[in-house]
């Protein structure tokens, strides 16, 4: 499993701030901003783990690249301004698909346990050492079993309706790699 990979890194971060951008917290305070990414980093990871699940996998879309935020931007309406173009730089390394897993988990928490779990059990364990537990939490606690206060900060974030245009892209692919059956409408 790539998640010791710092390869992922910059996708993770571009694609986690993609969503904390895109779907922001309510409050316009720091502390909310900051559960809001914090969430949305969490889910991003758990899908670029899923994503890139080898470490070759991780070097190669850090050679390639992950393709950028314009088809995301445009499916949710958060295009950026052509003043701040110059600053969007981060754009380019967000992944079309990592998002849209992403928003998946942060919409149905039982389809972010089993990500989780999945994750978990693809983790490689040091010899001697017990195998991380991912109902506790742990790691992803906030993406799993948010408090109060992070709901609140993620009320957009988490919005089923609200994140359906992004997380039905790649929708499918996550249900197949996780042996979920598709929700009959």
């Amino acid at each position: 499993m790539s998640g010791a990979s710092s390869d992922l890194s910059p996708v993770i971060a571009a694609s986690a701030h993609w969503l904390a951008r895109a779907y922001p917290p309510a409050a316009s305070d720091g502390p909310a901003h900051a559960r809001a990414e914090h969430q949305a980093r969490q889910a991003a990871t758990v899908a670029a783990w899923l994503r890139y699940p080898t470490v070759i996998d991780a070097a190669l879309v850090a050679i390639a690249g992950p393709g950028g935020s314009a088809l995301l931007d445009w499916r949710a309406g958060s295009e950026p301004e052509d003043d701040f173009a110059a600053d969007e730089g981060w754009r380019t390394w967000v992944d079309e698909v990592v998002v849209s897993w992403a928003a998946c988990l942060l919409a149905d928490p039982m389809l972010a346990r089993r990500a989780v779990d999945a994750v978990v059990a693809a983790m490689p364990v040091p010899e001697g050492r017990p195998r991380p537990h991912a109902r506790r939490g742990g790691e992803f606690r906030k993406l799993i079993s948010p408090d109060d206060k992070d709901r609140e900060a993620t009320v957009l974030m988490r919005h089923p309706d609200l994140l359906e245009p992004v997380a039905d892209m790649h929708r499918d692919d996550l249900y197949y790699l996780l042996g979920v059956e598709a929700k009959v409408a």
